[in-house]
Protein backbone atom coordinates (compact mmCIF):
# COMPACT_ATOMS: atom_id res chain seq x y z
CA UNK A 1 0.00 0.00 0.00
CA UNK A 2 2.24 2.55 -1.04
CA UNK A 3 -0.45 4.99 -2.23
CA UNK A 4 -1.33 7.61 0.65
CA UNK A 5 -4.95 7.85 -0.58
CA UNK A 6 -5.88 4.42 -0.50
CA UNK A 7 -4.07 4.37 2.88
CA UNK A 8 -5.79 7.61 4.53
CA UNK A 9 -8.97 6.08 3.33
CA UNK A 10 -8.80 3.21 4.77
CA UNK A 11 -7.61 5.06 8.06
CA UNK A 12 -10.66 7.00 8.11
CA UNK A 13 -12.76 4.47 7.23
CA UNK A 14 -11.35 2.61 10.12
CA UNK A 15 -11.75 5.58 12.76
CA UNK A 16 -15.31 6.35 11.31
CA UNK A 17 -16.58 2.88 12.47
CA UNK A 18 -14.78 2.87 15.65
CA UNK A 19 -16.53 5.96 16.38
CA UNK A 20 -19.85 4.93 15.52
CA UNK A 21 -19.40 1.45 17.50
CA UNK A 22 -18.10 3.29 20.57
CA UNK A 23 -21.30 5.58 19.94
CA UNK A 24 -23.01 2.56 20.12
CA UNK A 25 -21.73 1.05 22.96
CA UNK A 26 -22.10 4.37 25.07
CA UNK A 27 -25.29 4.06 24.97
CA UNK A 28 -25.32 0.09 26.44
CA UNK A 29 -23.06 1.24 29.02
CA UNK A 30 -25.29 4.25 30.22
CA UNK A 31 -28.11 1.99 29.73
CA UNK A 32 -30.31 3.98 27.65
CA UNK A 33 -33.78 3.30 26.12
CA UNK A 34 -33.99 2.66 22.19
CA UNK A 35 -35.90 6.30 22.54
CA UNK A 36 -33.00 7.87 23.81
CA UNK A 37 -30.11 6.54 22.06
CA UNK A 38 -32.19 6.97 19.00
CA UNK A 39 -30.00 7.00 15.51
CA UNK A 40 -26.82 8.44 17.47
CA UNK A 41 -24.97 5.81 16.07
CA UNK A 42 -26.07 5.91 12.62
CA UNK A 43 -25.78 9.44 12.71
CA UNK A 44 -22.27 9.34 13.95
CA UNK A 45 -21.00 6.90 11.09
CA UNK A 46 -22.39 9.05 8.79
CA UNK A 47 -21.23 12.31 9.92
CA UNK A 48 -17.81 10.44 9.66
CA UNK A 49 -18.11 9.60 6.22
CA UNK A 50 -18.41 12.93 5.10
CA UNK A 51 -15.49 13.77 7.36
CA UNK A 52 -13.60 10.96 5.43
CA UNK A 53 -14.63 12.22 1.58
CA UNK A 54 -13.60 16.06 2.56
CA UNK A 55 -10.67 14.75 4.18
CA UNK A 56 -9.72 12.58 1.18
CA UNK A 57 -10.36 15.23 -0.88
CA UNK A 58 -8.33 17.72 1.48
CA UNK A 59 -5.24 14.88 1.17
CA UNK A 60 -5.39 15.12 -2.85
CA UNK A 61 -5.25 19.28 -3.05
CA UNK A 62 -2.49 18.66 -0.37
CA UNK A 63 -0.74 15.30 -1.40
CA UNK A 64 2.43 16.14 -0.32
CA UNK A 65 2.10 17.91 3.04
CA UNK A 66 -0.10 14.16 3.81
CA UNK A 67 2.79 11.54 3.47
CA UNK A 68 1.89 9.66 7.04
CA UNK A 69 -0.75 8.00 8.51
CA UNK A 70 -0.41 10.18 11.64
CA UNK A 71 -1.03 13.30 9.82
CA UNK A 72 -4.17 11.95 7.92
CA UNK A 73 -5.77 10.76 11.77
CA UNK A 74 -4.85 14.20 13.23
CA UNK A 75 -6.88 15.85 10.11
CA UNK A 76 -9.63 13.43 10.41
CA UNK A 77 -10.07 14.12 14.29
CA UNK A 78 -9.79 17.98 13.61
CA UNK A 79 -12.67 17.50 11.22
CA UNK A 80 -14.49 15.30 13.38
CA UNK A 81 -14.36 17.26 16.47
CA UNK A 82 -15.46 20.77 14.62
CA UNK A 83 -18.13 18.29 13.18
CA UNK A 84 -19.38 17.79 16.95
CA UNK A 85 -19.00 21.44 17.52
CA UNK A 86 -20.60 22.46 14.47
CA UNK A 87 -23.60 20.49 15.15
CA UNK A 88 -24.40 21.92 18.72
CA UNK A 89 -22.74 18.95 20.79
CA UNK A 90 -20.97 21.02 24.00
CA UNK A 91 -18.92 18.37 25.88
CA UNK A 92 -18.79 20.34 29.20
CA UNK A 93 -23.01 21.10 29.53
CA UNK A 94 -23.15 17.47 30.82
CA UNK A 95 -21.17 19.48 34.03
CA UNK A 96 -23.45 22.20 34.27
CA UNK A 97 -26.84 19.79 33.91
CA UNK A 98 -26.18 15.85 34.62
CA UNK A 99 -28.34 14.19 31.86
CA UNK A 100 -28.22 11.05 30.22
CA UNK A 101 -28.11 13.24 26.82
CA UNK A 102 -25.58 15.12 27.77
CA UNK A 103 -23.80 12.41 29.48
CA UNK A 104 -23.87 11.09 26.01
CA UNK A 105 -22.52 14.44 24.24
CA UNK A 106 -19.55 14.28 26.30
CA UNK A 107 -19.14 10.14 25.34
CA UNK A 108 -18.71 11.45 21.90
CA UNK A 109 -15.60 13.75 22.81
CA UNK A 110 -14.36 10.72 24.84
CA UNK A 111 -14.66 7.87 22.29
CA UNK A 112 -13.26 10.42 19.74
CA UNK A 113 -10.10 10.50 21.47
CA UNK A 114 -10.19 7.18 22.36
CA UNK A 115 -9.76 5.76 18.51
CA UNK A 116 -7.42 8.68 18.16
CA UNK A 117 -5.39 7.24 20.99
CA UNK A 118 -5.98 3.95 18.98
CA UNK A 119 -4.80 5.32 15.86
CA UNK A 120 -1.40 6.84 17.12
CA UNK A 121 -1.28 3.26 18.93
CA UNK A 122 -1.22 2.03 15.47
CA UNK A 123 0.85 4.49 13.53
CA UNK A 124 3.55 3.34 15.96
CA UNK A 125 3.63 -0.49 15.71
CA UNK A 126 2.95 0.13 11.58
CA UNK A 127 6.27 2.57 11.50
CA UNK A 128 8.48 -0.16 14.11
CA UNK A 129 7.23 -2.74 11.75
CA UNK A 130 8.49 -1.16 8.69
CA UNK A 131 11.45 0.00 10.69
CA UNK A 132 12.78 -3.07 11.26
CA UNK A 133 12.05 -4.70 7.53
CA UNK A 134 14.27 -1.35 6.67
CA UNK A 135 17.08 -2.82 8.77
CA UNK A 136 16.90 -6.32 7.70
Amino acid sequence: MKNILLKSVIIFVVMSCLNAQLAHWSGRILKLSAGQLGMLPTAVFFGSLIITVIASVTIVIFRRSYQSLWKSAILFEILYLVMLLLSGINPLIYFIEATDNHLIDLMLYINSIIVFLLMYLFDLLYSKILGSKIKN
